[in-house]
């Protein structure tokens, strides 16, 4: 039996990327200050601040600008999936 869009995604989410990147709020905290910093090094003034919450929805956009060209690619529809996990998972860590 094939596994589930979401099974997948959970999987990918505590298995070897949490092994490798360490835990997904943790993660999407330094992404958020990493793009903050960037954005600052470049002279913007940014109105708002960028939360680990803005980094996983946004990379949820990247995946689904990607499903426009292909909707059926099961590793973007995964990885959509498992971003919007990490909106909930960072909400609780952070």
């Amino acid at each position: 039996m094939n596994k589930s869009i979401l099974d997948e995604a959970k999987e990918i989410i505590y298995g070897d990327r949490e092994k490798t990147y360490g835990h997904p709020a943790k993660n999407l905290m330094v992404i958020a200050k990493m793009w903050q910093a960037y954005f600052q090094a470049k002279g913007e003034t940014l109105q708002t601040y960028i939360t680990p919450q803005d980094v996983a929805v946004m990379m949820m956009l990247l995946k689904c600008a990607r499903l426009g060209n292909d909707p059926e690619h099961r590793d973007s529809l995964v990885d959509a999936a498992g971003y919007a996990a990490l909106i909930e998972i960072g909400r609780a860590h952070v």
